[in-house]
């Protein structure tokens, strides 16, 4: 019996928010493997905010998904055939970018077997690439020392909670701005942080003043605009931005508000490095390794945020630029295999 796939693919680039249309569904059948090849039944689908850069055409990182392609996404899965003899039916692995779709055919050589004892969705969120996002991004451009203080924005989200938790394993102070109350809570309560700032109610320039009294030594920011331009006001001499993302502007259609203030940088002498967790590709289980061990000696504890069925994944990626959803935010594909 011929396998069908389910695909999300781009039908046309959005002007602003995502649309109704930007995204069409296709049903097509899987073809037969090739040598080398395997097919993965995609488990979870990871929703990123990198996911609206990609249906933009624009300068960026990776070239821009195509008109009528399927949609580029982070998967997790399980082997359900293959051509390759080092990754066995069966096998739960990660294929690089296995798509918007129920099913991936990669080569074998791309699929990072998982390792026991790790649930799947963990593989796709501390372990995985908002996990290594975080530990790379805070510990070679932030460089932190016991003693400094490392502000975080979006620190409720899937990068920036992990990024507040090793700043607390590094002896910092840590202040993280999220959007509710309930977030603000979480990370202070159960992750450590030392204080957390709303900046839907509360004014964050005013805030940062009073909890940051000598100034900001490591900015992680993942937010830009108003919120990153009222950080940099504040950095101390010789500070470091670990610019990891600006989803306050992805939606923009027109002119955007900041950053501003390029002068402190200047006066300050502060580092701004931009980064992509790619270009850390080659160090890549040296990340895993290091925060699988602080998960399983409970330094760094993590959510995620499920949501069921792949027919609804263009809906559940605007709840990233809603802020409606809990850590790291994935799409249940299909059922995940026993122990998940």
């Amino acid at each position: 019996m011929t396998r069908m796939n389910r695909q999300w693919r781009l039908a046309r680039r959005p002007m602003g928010e995502i649309q109704d249309g930007d995204l069409e569904l296709a049903t097509v059948p899987v073809p037969a493997l090739e040598e080398g090849q395997v097919l993965v039944r995609n488990v979870y689908l990871s929703l990123d905010p990198t996911n609206r850069i990609w249906m933009s055409d624009m300068d960026q990182y990776m070239p821009p998904v195509q008109i009528g392609e399927v949609m580029r996404g982070g998967t997790v899965g399980v082997v359900e055939e293959s051509r390759d003899p080092n990754v066995p039916v069966g096998a739960r692995v990660v294929p690089w970018l296995g798509g918007w779709q129920d099913y991936a055919i990669v080569p074998g050589s791309v699929c990072n077997q998982i390792p026991p004892g790790f649930p799947m969705s963990a593989i796709l969120s501390s372990m995985g690439l908002t996990g290594v996002t975080g530990y790379f991004g805070l510990l070679d451009i932030g460089q932190p020392k016991a003693g400094e203080t490392l502000v975080v924005s979006a620190a409720a989200g899937a990068v920036g909670s992990i990024v507040g938790q090793i700043g607390k394993i590094k002896g910092c102070r840590v202040v993280g701005i999220a959007g509710s109350d309930e977030k603000c809570r979480w990370i202070v309560n159960d992750l450590g942080f030392d204080a957390a700032i709303n900046y839907r109610t509360e004014d964050v320039g005013a805030a940062l003043d009073r909890l940051c009294p000598h100034g900001i030594d490591i900015n992680f920011e993942n937010v830009g605009g108003e919120i990153m331009d009222a950080v940099m006001a504040r950095m101390s001499n010789f500070g470091r931005m670990a610019l990891c993302g600006m989803i306050s502007q992805y939606n923009a259609s027109g002119p955007v508000s900041g950053p501003k203030n390029f002068t402190a940088i200047l006066m300050r002498r502060l580092t701004v490095r931009g980064f992509i967790v790619s270009d850390y590709m080659d160090r890549w289980g040296e990340a895993v390794a290091q925060i699988g061990l602080w998960v399983s000696e409970g330094k760094i504890k993590y959510k995620v945020h499920i949501e069921q069925g792949l027919e609804h994944a263009p809906q559940t990626v605007k709840r990233l630029f809603t802020g409606d959803h809990d850590g790291k935010l994935l799409v249940e594909v299909s059922p995940p295999p026993p122990g998940g």
